[in-house]
């Protein structure tokens, strides 16, 4: 599985995801960095069938109504630190994983994942 970790998220999750065994690019990675824009990023997606991890509502929206990007997980856990969010993902991404191949869509709060 291939995914793309988007600006407001840390390095940290690519780089754990990575170590997992998964291809896995942060958007610092990207030509224009992290001022990748969202059409940029969707594009990315959508051609390299990533699952985008980000906080960014906009992402939601741009799913329901262009299915873009090719899969989507947003992160609506508040305030959380980069080390829970990382606990999160290390607990829970067999899980979150498997889910993907089921559904475009994945919801992470700070008390569970919501599968869409």
């Amino acid at each position: 599985m291939k995914f793309i970790v988007d600006a407001h998220l840390p390095k940290k999750l690519s780089d754990f995801l990575t170590w997992k065994g998964y291809d896995s690019i942060h958007t610092l990675n990207l030509p224009n960095g992290n001022k990748s824009k969202d059409s940029e990023i969707n594009t990315l997606s959508l051609n390299e069938k990533r699952v985008l991890i980000s906080k960014d509502l906009d992402f939601v929206e741009s799913l329901i109504i262009s299915k873009k990007p090719y899969k989507l997980i947003t992160i609506s856990a508040g305030n959380i630190s980069n080390k829970q969010l990382i606990e999160i993902f290390k607990q829970n991404i067999d899980y979150i994983v498997l889910a993907l191949k089921e559904t475009r869509f994945i919801e992470i709060t700070n008390q569970k994942i919501i599968i869409k």
